[in-house]
């Protein structure tokens, strides 16, 4: 290649028409076979049925009505009260230490920031694994220790629905505090200390403050967490696996990707496991637009 083709060649990359393309295409063709192209095989997927790799019969929409079964809507049902109770805990719990933690009073605040993240970074196996011993039948195991000393008899935690979605929920908690408690402090940080002053100034104590102020200041960040907790719930697979691995007494620890999981690698039945997988898809969708629409997310600022 002479110099001239060269030059040719580098001002056309460089050329400010060409050059913002030249940047966004590797993204473009990233998300294009690493998301576009799986989630249509996917969808062509959930209307087969795939006996081997080159065995497949397509089948309509037979996948999706099998759906309507007992094991599907109690793993739904789980999957949807694993979600709840984990927002549940994990929005306003986070924000009252958050709170605490942005009041420049507060002792000791960079180790409690540390200390509470750290939970973040250790593996969801290891985690549940701990756990899933912590809640053990015996009588001598650390939890069944804890309630003895309130006068409270062992339970076997991980054998019934109750006790072993409040275990789902403890591990969800302890892992993830202290990643929204970063989200709600980067919101309060951003929160102007005039407006504290002013307030203060006008009489509001501190309740005022809190629930006229803080609170709606923080609802960007509030919508942000509640949207990828919905997400993280509904995906949550890792810590009933580390409980029960595939097989749950009475199925109280199957969840959607569970299911899809049991499905596709257990039974080998991809065909069905894909139509879970796009029917979960939309069920997330659908509770992040209502949820969404509830905040007031799509309402324009004038209204």
């Amino acid at each position: 290649m002479n110099k001239k083709k060269k030059a040719s060649l580098l001002s056309f990359f460089t050329s400010p028409k060409t050059a913002p393309y030249v940047f966004v295409a590797p993204f473009i063709l990233f998300f294009l076979v690493c998301y576009v192209y799986p989630f249509i095989k996917t969808i062509i997927m959930s209307t087969q049925q795939i006996y081997g790799f080159n065995d497949v019969e397509y089948i309509g929409f037979n996948n999706y009505r099998r759906l309507l079964n007992p094991h599907f809507f109690n793993a739904l049902k789980t999957t949807s009260s694993y979600t709840f109770w984990t927002i549940m805990v994990l929005i306003p719990l986070p924000i009252i230490l958050a709170v605490f933690l942005n009041n420049p009073t507060t002792k000791g605040k960079n180790f409690f920031k540390s200390a509470l993240f750290m939970p973040a970074l250790t593996s969801v196996i290891v985690a549940g694994i701990f756990f899933r011993y912590s809640f053990g039948e015996q009588p001598t195991t650390l939890v069944n220790t804890l309630v003895g000393f309130f006068g409270m008899k062992p339970r076997v935690w991980l054998q019934e629905r109750g006790p072993a979605m409040l275990a789902l929920v403890v591990l969800c908690t302890w892992r993830w505090l202290g990643v929204n408690i970063i989200y709600f402090l980067s919101g309060l940080q951003a929160i102007p200390q005039e407006i504290y002053e002013a307030a203060a100034i006008d009489g509001a104590n501190a309740w005022n403050r809190f629930f006229r102020i803080t609170l709606p200041s923080l609802k960007p960040v509030i919508i942000y967490v509640v949207t990828i907790s919905i997400h993280g719930g509904y995906s949550m697979f890792a810590e009933s696996f580390a409980f029960w691995q595939t097989h749950t007494p009475g199925d109280i620890g199957m969840t959607i990707v569970s299911y899809l999981y049991q499905m596709g690698f257990n039974d080998f039945n991809m065909g069905f496991a894909a139509a879970i997988g796009i029917t979960l898809l939309f069920i997330v969708m659908l509770i992040n637009l209502i949820q969404l629409a509830f905040m007031g997310f799509f309402k324009k600022e004038g209204n």
